[in-house]
């Protein structure tokens, strides 16, 4: 892999504070570099120690993301789950990390409450209020009285801004269709069959895009997005589901928008070129905060643009607005750069 060294000057340095105003925040960072940084990561067992921290902490992210299995408590046992939390959100090194800093998330199943789960888990609605606490979402937050943790924030700083529009892929999502090849354990559903959002997301959704004034927008699903054959859960379990995204990214002229993603235990970019859309779609998985999966051997990805990573990861997202340009990081331990893909958006 060829590697870009970037020479940064000092710049400066502003009083650390944000100022959350409902949907806006607008943030003040130490200005170290030219980037406004966003981490983000998925799959961390409360039971394994997470080394990542203050590799992550290194890149100085003014936001980190929750990409699901936050934790892994399968359970109806609301208790056991609010406990399992609590492990992780008194990890010293997390404590520390995310101090000065805005945390958004989204949950995956082992996090809602059963492998695989949607819309018939019993305990959604409970579950849904213990993630609002870990995350640290305020009392008067509308996730906190409405179904669904999906929620949007757009961050404005220096005259820019970056939307982070967060999607609920669980408390919605209807019954998938057992595989019949014995490879794999799921298949897709009949076009036009069953939901990943749900009626109400949706319509929201499509308020946020045609609403969205931010140079960037990133779209975070706890699942996969584009790589769509590899049999487990993923959008391409609901095709048409996949259709309307791509369709409505389209017709909302919403500006540099990208996907980010978990689940999966790998991490890997997948890029497609979508008809009436200015720009690629790019899907950003990471996942693996704790652990991977270290006998991975490949899978059919059409969209895949460079080697799958089975190392434990984490994302970084490096905003570049002069240039109008995302450079996305896969990293390791001892912030190790694993592998880097750059995106250029058409101009403001």
């Amino acid at each position: 892999m060829k590697k870009i060294i970037f020479i940064f000057s000092f710049l400066g340095f502003i009083s650390c504070k944000s100022y959350d105003n409902g949907s806006l925040i607008v943030s003040q960072k130490p200005i170290q570099n030219e980037y406004f940084t966003v981490a983000f990561g998925s799959c961390d067992n409360q039971k394994i120690k997470n080394e990542l921290w203050p590799a992550i902490d290194e890149n100085h992210p003014s936001v980190w993301i929750w990409g699901g299995d936050n934790v892994y408590s399968d359970t109806e046992d609301m208790q056991f789950l609010r406990n399992n939390y609590e492990i992780q959100k008194q990890d010293a090194d997390y404590l520390k990390f995310i101090k000065d800093k805005i945390v958004l998330g989204t949950w995956d199943d082992h996090d809602f409450g059963a492998n695989d789960g949607g819309v018939e888990y019993p305990f959604k609605r409970e579950s849904q209020q213990l993630l609002l606490d870990f995350l640290g979402t305020s009392q008067n937050a509308p996730e906190r009285i409405r179904d669904g943790i999906y929620t949007a924030k757009t961050i404005a700083i220096d005259g820019n801004k970056v939307k982070i529009i967060v999607l609920d892929s669980r408390f919605f999502r209807t019954a998938l269709t057992k595989a019949t090849d014995s490879k794999k354990r799921f298949q897709p559903n009949k076009y036009g069959e069953g939901t990943m959002l749900g009626e109400t997301q949706w319509k929201w959704l499509k308020k946020e895009l045609q609403n969205s004034d931010a140079q960037f927008n990133v779209i975070v699903s706890s699942i996969q997005f584009l790589s769509n054959k590899h049999g487990f859960e993923a959008w391409g379990n609901f095709p048409h589901e996949i259709e309307k995204l791509e369709q409505l990214i389209v017709s909302t002229k919403v500006k540099g928008t990208f996907i980010i993603s978990g689940d999966r235990h790998i991490a890997t970019f997948s890029s497609k070129n979508v008809t009436g859309l200015a720009y690629p779609l790019v899907d950003f998985t990471s996942s693996g905060l704790t652990h991977t999966y270290t006998s991975f051997s490949g899978e059919e990805n059409p969209y895949v643009k460079a080697e799958v990573i089975k190392d434990i990861n984490f994302g970084l997202l490096k905003f570049d607005f002069k240039n109008n340009k995302v450079i996305m990081e896969i990293r390791g331990k001892q912030n190790k750069l694993l592998q880097e893909y750059v995106q250029i958006y058409p101009g403001k």
